[in-house]
């Protein structure tokens, strides 16, 4: 086994472990047993100090990564340079603590009964995200939520989780930089036409066509720049979340590959990279830190979601966002509402419509940092769904033509044809239920 994949599987293993137990508030034992008993990184010992905050993985008594875990930026993965003792900004929040039923407050869901909905069937449907039919290739759905016209009508967890859960999102974060990008438009008058060279300081790119590149392209995933998504292996994506400080400028520094606005090309450097985008529009760190939670995540009742950051103070807006299930849902529910929160416009309307449309360099599958389903790529939903998608089967799918939001989380260890299977099956046995 090469060494930086030891660097990798300890780093893993460790950021993971740390978010789960001081965040998600999850016992060792069980996330070692579940999330870190995967191919590679069971290998890695960890343990968790919880006075200090550290959290240690070492993978066959050769090497060790450590996590330390802030309170506000959440667990970072530290190298030996890291001054553990330095002061922390803490992200300054204003929680929704208004008393309306969810999903526009903290009181009770309404439990509404609606006359065109087979109840028994959604029961099953619901059932059927749960029950295991392959023992090789495991669903490990942990939760299912459906809201229809603004109400839950189905709620499922597997033990030991409940609603109270913190499930990470892993790139379903995508999708929630991007809606801060919607807000920044909205609050501030962002362009995301204009090039990224001519507000922040991109050195090269101005002897190429990078100076090109615009916070459109960027959202769209189609900017030109070299880079590997490949989890499996050491590749960009594995040595930015694992190894980097600075994880917005990783893109950065990659060479272009095609013309921008010309090529597709799945990146969460790219995503990364947005944050860098979003850090320029601030004076201070602190109102960078701020932004994302007192104009979208605390304003519309998210109040259980981390957002982490780098180790330099960057929102890793490809991967690390975490929340409940009915604060997820809730991401879906304002893009079904055209980014209109109980009265109040979160991010123009016409964002939505930007966010949904799909970039026909990806073969329509992609949207603004959601995926799209234009083509019928998953068979049996509607063509006009459009879903936030994450590692493991996180799924915020958005139904506009049927008024639903579903969301599943869970474990899924399977190859992106085997998983849309499943999650076809699920939107069509949950469609099947309402007439």
């Amino acid at each position: 086994m090469q060494y930086p994949k030891l660097n990798i599987i300890a780093g893993y293993a460790s950021k993971n472990m740390s978010s789960n137990v001081f965040h998600a508030q999850r016992s060792l034992e069980h996330v070692h047993a579940t999330d870190n008993n995967v191919p590679s990184i069971k290998i890695a010992k960890t343990t968790v100090d919880k006075d200090s905050k550290i959290t240690t993985s070492t993978v066959l008594g050769i090497l060790s990564r450590k996590t330390l875990f802030r309170e506000g930026q959440g667990a970072v993965l530290i190298d030996s340079d890291f001054d553990i003792n330095q002061n922390f900004l803490i992200p300054r929040r204003t929680p929704n603590q208004s008393k309306l039923p969810y999903p526009y407050g903290a009181g009770v869901a309404v439990d509404s009964i609606f006359s065109n909905i087979d109840y028994k069937k959604l029961d099953l449907a619901i059932d059927s995200a749960f029950n295991e039919d392959n023992e090789e290739i495991l669903k490990n759905t942990r939760s299912v939520l459906v809201l229809y016209k603004d109400q839950i009508i189905a709620e499922r967890y597997a033990a030991p989780f409940d609603k109270n859960t913190k499930f990470l999102g892993w790139s379903m974060a995508k999708s929630l930089l991007a809606t801060v990008i919607g807000t920044l438009e909205l609050k501030q008058g962002f362009n995301i036409q204009q090039p990224l060279v001519e507000f922040m300081n991109l050195k090269g790119w101005e002897k190429d066509n990078r100076k090109e590149i615009t916070t459109a392209h960027l959202l769209k995933m189609t900017s030109g720049l070299a880079w590997e998504e490949d989890y499996s292996k050491i590749s960009d994506v594995t040595k930015m979340l694992f190894l980097e400080r600075d994880m917005t400028k990783t893109q950065v520094l990659k060479e272009l590959e095609y013309k921008p606005g010309t090529h597709f090309n799945y990146s969460s450097g790219t995503t990364n990279l947005i944050s860098g985008v979003l850090r320029s529009q601030f004076k201070t760190q602190q109102e960078y830190l701020d932004f994302p939670y007192t104009q979208l995540i605390d304003k519309i009742g998210m109040n259980s979601m981390l957002f982490e950051t780098d180790m330099e103070g960057n929102y890793v807006g490809s991967s690390y966002a975490w929340a409940t299930t009915r604060d997820w849902a809730k991401l879906g529910l304002l893009y079904l509402h055209k980014g209109n929160w109980n009265g109040t416009q979160i991010f123009k309307d016409s964002w939505e419509d930007y966010t949904a449309l799909p970039t026909k360099e990806s073969k329509n599958e992609y949207g603004a940092q959601f995926w799209t389903n234009t083509d019928g790529y998953i068979t049996d939903a509607p063509k006009d769904m459009y879903y936030a998608d994450g590692y493991h089967g996180q799924r915020i799918f958005i139904i506009p033509s049927r008024d639903l939001v579903i969301v599943r989380t869970g474990l899924t260890q399977k190859k992106r044809t085997e998983s849309y299977k499943t999650m076809n099956s699920l939107i069509k046995d949950i469609l099947g239920t309402i007439n």
